[in-house]
């Protein structure tokens, strides 16, 4: 009888980080700067390839409205710099000044004011004209003024957010004691209705978001900042979940960290919501912004409720339902300052794929828990009738919002 002599894999050693990894690693680096170094010395490869017409885009990025003046933020999104010769306003030429030059460095922003008369509640029609007689158009809606950042606008837009955010979810949470005396079947009902709330939210954040990157240019690319902020939301969400999920806790810890999440997601759209109002009260459209307000009062008192359902079987302290309400709505509040003082297309973008890759991992860990309790009560019509409630209320709240 013999025996075999069984040899181990040998288990591979780590290599020193040494000067000749340094080469391998370093060396397709340099050969790749000395390809493009090649490249613009011979011109793009001996190509003289000139353009039918010039390449030229740029994004008004704010109107300001004060008396007798209108100042234009302009960006320059194209390749090359863009030399803005004449502004014509309403058919007319008008003079203006330019700062800090009329001439517009790729990515760079300049300012353009017009000493104008303008007329409250007119409509004027824009065109910015390059040296290179390419139009850039823009449009004032209706002409009021701007309003400009001091103490009092400062308290109108935290009083918007409270508005908008705190109240209504703070309200929607007071449906707690009531709740509290339904039966298991009622309860994933809830859940599941949290679930279509949850996902008509995402959907409404990533259609807003991606309308907004379209309109940012090119050079900034809308649509990946988007997706960007979005993934890496989801994916931080998620590893922040799956760690405090590796710490043994009770099924109440577990209820109320799912309320935090639910809160999170949440304050994270009504981020963008505050974002929405805001500029359209610092832009002039009152009526557009108190529209808002209203639709989205009605709207997010079900996002109170969707915040409490988790912990409908426990007694959270009265501290922990306020830090829920202010976490649920306080962002609204963060959002209608930046908004209204100092609005940007690109911040509202990465706000709105915050907003919603917070929402989306919210929907899978909620997902997961209703699957959990779905074993032990089977109750898939239950589930399917709360998910499609809980998107058709939104849905229809929202026919008193867009």
């Amino acid at each position: 009888m013999t025996t075999e002599t069984v040899t181990p894999n040998p288990v591979p050693t780590k290599q020193p980080f040494d000067l000749k990894m340094i080469a391998l690693i370093a060396l397709p680096v340099i050969v790749l700067i000395a390809v493009i170094a090649l490249f613009l010395a011979t011109n793009g490869a001996g190509l003289h390839v000139d353009a039918a017409a010039p390449i030229e885009s740029v994004t008004f990025d704010q109107t300001v409205l004060r008396p007798n003046t209108i100042e234009f933020t302009v960006r320059n999104i194209s390749q090359q710099p863009v030399t803005i010769s004449a502004i014509n306003i309403n058919d007319a030429i008008w003079p203006f000044t330019a700062s800090p030059s009329s001439t517009i460095p790729r990515l760079g922003q300049a300012t353009f004011k017009l000493d104008y008369h303008w007329v409250q509640g007119e409509s004027y029609e824009v065109s910015f004209f390059s040296t290179n007689s390419i139009a850039f158009a823009t449009a004032i809606p209706v002409a009021a003024e701007t309003a400009m950042p001091t103490s009092n606008t400062f308290l109108s837009y935290v009083l918007i957010g409270l508005y908008v955010g705190v109240i209504p979810v703070f309200l929607g949470m007071f449906w707690m004691p009531a709740l509290r005396r339904l039966g298991p079947r009622w309860m994933m009902f809830l859940m599941a209705i949290t679930i279509g709330l949850l996902i008509f939210l995402g959907i409404d954040a990533t259609n807003e978001g991606l309308e907004l990157a379209g309109q940012v240019g090119d050079a900034f690319q809308g649509v990946a900042l988007f997706g960007i902020g979005l993934v890496v939301t989801v994916l931080l969400l998620d590893a922040i979940n799956r760690r405090q999920a590796s710490i043994v806790r009770s099924e109440a810890d577990q209820r109320l960290s799912l309320a935090f999440m639910i809160a999170t997601g949440i304050g994270l759209h009504n981020l963008g919501e505050g974002l929405a109002i805001g500029a359209s009260y610092s832009q002039g459209a009152l009526a557009l912004g108190t529209f808002l307000v209203i639709g989205f009062i009605i709207q997010n008192i079900t996002e109170g409720l969707g915040i409490i359902i988790p912990v409908l079987k426990d007694r959270p302290t009265l501290r922990t339902l306020a830090l829920l309400g202010l976490l649920g709505g306080g962002p609204a509040i963060i959002g209608g300052i930046v908004g209204g003082l100092v609005y940007s297309k690109v911040l509202a973008v990465l706000f709105l794929a915050i907003g919603a890759g917070a929402v989306f991992e919210v929907v899978y860990e909620v997902f997961k828990l209703i699957m959990k309790d779905a074993i032990k009560r089977p109750m898939p019509m239950t589930i399917f009738s709360g998910i499609t409630l809980g998107m058709l209320a939104l849905y229809v709240m929202g026919l008193f919002v867009k």
